[in-house]
C-alpha cells in the first residue's frame, strides 16, 4: 500500500474546518474540535513510535501495561460525560470496560484466531484498542444515560432505556456492514491487497467482538449501578 504524502493528508482539513465552524456557530465553542483534531494527530504520530517499540520488544510485560493503560484511559475518557465525577464511578467503569472487552478478547485470541504463541504484539494490540474503545463508548453513553433517567425513574426504567440507548450505534453497524459500509479492518486488508472472502471472515470476528465488548461492558456497568444503588 502506497504512503501517504503529508499534503495530501491537509486535505482532510476542508471538512473539519467545517464541521469546526458550525461546531462554533451552533453550540458556541470554537476551540473544541480544533484541539482534539491537534490531540488526534499529536496522539497517533506518538502511538506509531511506540508500537514500533513495542513490536520490536516482543514483551507480554510491556504489552500488559499498554492494555491496562488502555482501559485506565478509557474509563477517564467515559467519566468526564457524567455528573458524578468520583473516585467509585471510575472504579465502575474500570471494571466494566475491563472485564467486558477483555473476555472478548480472550475468545478472539485463544479460540477465534487460535494464535501460536498466544501473545503476538501486532495483533494483539490494535484488537485490545478496537475492543476497549468501543466498550467505552457504549458504556459512556449508557452512563449519561442512566444517570439523567434515573432522576425521574426506577432503576429498572432507567436500566432499559440506558442499555437500549448504548447499543443504538452497535446494533446499526451490524445492520449496515456489507450493505451501507466496508467497515474498517475490511477495507484497509482490500487495499493491502488481501483477498475480499478472507476480509469478510476477519471483520466478522471484529463486528462481533466489538457488540459482544460494548454489550457486556454495558450490562456489567448496570448492574455493578444497581450494586451501588443498594448499598446506599
Amino acid at each position: 500500500m502506497q504512503t501517504i504524502p503529508i499534503l495530501n493528508l491537509l486535505y482532510m482539513l476542508f471538512p473539519l474546518i467545517i464541521v469546526s465552524y458550525f461546531y462554533y456557530k451552533w453550540i458556541g465553542n470554537s476551540i473544541e474540535v480544533p484541539l482534539a483534531t491537534l490531540r488526534m494527530v499529536g496522539q497517533l504520530i506518538l502511538i506509531g513510535y511506540v508500537l514500533n517499540f513495542i513490536f520490536a520488544n516482543n514483551s507480554m510485560y510491556l504489552g500488559a501495561i499498554i492494555i491496562v493503560f488502555m482501559i485506565a484511559v478509557s474509563s477517564l475518557i467515559a467519566l468526564r460525560n457524567l455528573e458524578d465525577k468520583n473516585l467509585r464511578s471510575y472504579f465502575i467503569l474500570f471494571i466494566s470496560i475491563a472485564l467486558g472487552g477483555s473476555f472478548n478478547l480472550g475468545i478472539v485470541l485463544s479460540l477465534t484466531l487460535d494464535l501460536e504463541p498466544l501473545y503476538r504484539p501486532e495483533i494483539v494490540i490494535p484488537l485490545a484498542g478496537m475492543i476497549y474503545a468501543n466498550a467505552m463508548n457504549a458504556v459512556a453513553l449508557s452512563a449519561e444515560r442512566f444517570e439523567k433517567e434515573r432522576r425521574v425513574l426506577d432503576y429498572e426504567g432507567a436500566r432499559s432505556i440506558a442499555f437500549k440507548a448504548s447499543m443504538i450505534p452497535q446494533i446499526n453497524a451490524l445492520l449496515a456492514v456489507g450493505l451501507v459500509s466496508l467497515p474498517g479492518m475490511m477495507t484497509g486488508q482490500i487495499l493491502s491487497g488481501v483477498s475480499p472472502i478472507v476480509a469478510v471472515r476477519y471483520q466478522i470476528v471484529v463486528v462481533a467482538m466489538v457488540l459482544g465488548s460494548s454489550g457486556i461492558s454495558t450490562i456489567l456497568y448496570l448492574l455493578l449501578q444497581k450494586l451501588k444503588d443498594e448499598s446506599k
